[in-house]
């Protein structure tokens, strides 16, 4: 079980999963279950950034869904307003969702914990009203239409399903690999600092602000590039991509695969949407089982399902090392954080 288990953290399984993600629309049984896993592949991209903020840098952040928004509707209003090309859009949508994260951040990050959380639920809000209500903008309750699809150069048409699937999968393999980069750095060691402590990450000589706000601005940042990814793939959004509700389902996502993890994001996004997806023949009574099955997750599971798994995988580590060397107590230092290795 134990040798499985080291299989399934290395590099030879992480091939396999590739590989699978590669052929997947080989083997779809349609192309709405390619299309399901491609908007899977996007929404762990914006819960991605979100692991960066709540899940390294312990700071819960309520308004991700509207950084969401932000990169959908600067795509759409650029694009399908003032005729812009896909990738310049693309961009900017990226760098207008960061640009208002670190506006929001330079006065949330003042606060901390709960009062955080609070002041971006209200900040989550707001952006969804501003959508919602101006209507010069953003169209109001009608919406955009007529959303560019991502420019092939003449030699991929991105409109049609299997490509943009491939797109999506290309930008969510580079996320993870920033998300990999930035959680072995000494950047993301000194989030994890702050995370388990303001002051000692302060007596450590850790700028708090500074620090914080980078975190959040990459966080963000994911989040527009993910929002402008969905924008592309749906060809039309209105004010319900702002609605609140999708940043509480991201932070199932998260909840689930596991926080602070490397793959926890894409293990809970990708099982909890397939799960809703099967559950759909129940309509709104899917919930009365999907809920439990959170509930149950959490008692059982409270690191999510990669951070359990890796916490097992580490005490039976230290078990057969203090087995095979008796002095190995001296040498063997159970890590606080599974974070890294994930």
């Amino acid at each position: 079980m134990h040798r499985f288990a080291s299989l399934l953290t290395g590099r030879g399984c992480k091939l396999v999963l590739l590989a699978l993600a590669l052929a997947f629309p080989l083997f779809a049984k349609s192309e709405y279950q390619v299309y399901v896993m491609a908007s899977a592949f996007i929404w762990a991209i914006a819960v991605y950034g979100l692991n960066i903020i709540t899940g390294y840098c312990g700071q819960l952040n309520l308004a991700h869904g509207g950084f969401f928004a932000i990169g959908a509707y600067a795509l759409a209003i650029l694009t399908a307003d003032h005729g812009w090309n896909f990738w310049p859009a693309f961009v900017a949508a990226a760098l207008v969702s960061a640009a208002v994260g670190a506006l929001v951040g330079i006065v949330s990050l003042r606060l901390k914990e709960h009062f955080f959380a609070i002041f971006t639920l209200c900040v989550g809000f707001i952006i969804y009203l501003l959508i919602d209500k101006w209507e010069e903008l953003t169209h109001g309750a009608i919406g955009i239409r007529s959303i560019a699809a991502p420019d092939g150069f003449g030699l991929v048409d991105f409109s049609q399903t299997v490509p943009f699937y491939y797109l999506a999968l290309l930008f969510l393999l580079l996320a993870i690999w920033f998300a990999g980069r930035l959680a072995s750095s000494l950047l993301g060691r000194t989030f994890m600092a702050i995370r388990n402590g303001d002051a000692l990450a302060q007596s450590l000589g850790i700028d708090l602000m500074r620090n914080k706000l980078l975190a959040f601005v990459l966080s963000t940042t994911y989040a527009g590039v993910a929002g402008a990814l969905y924008a592309s793939m749906i060809r039309f959004i209105g004010p319900e991509e702002a609605n609140p509700n999708h940043t509480f389902d991201m932070i199932t996502y998260l909840l689930v695969g596991g926080f602070g993890t490397l793959f926890g994001p894409l293990v809970g996004t990708v099982g909890v949407v397939w799960i809703t997806q099967s559950l759909q023949f129940l309509e709104d009574y899917r919930m009365i089982i999907f809920g439990p099955l959170i509930v149950m997750l959490v008692i059982f599971m409270p690191r999510g399902v990669t951070g359990t798994f890796l916490s097992w995988k580490l005490r039976k580590d230290t078990e057969a090392a203090r087995t095979n060397d008796p002095r190995a107590d001296s040498k063997v230092t159970p890590r606080r954080e599974v974070n890294n290795n994930a």
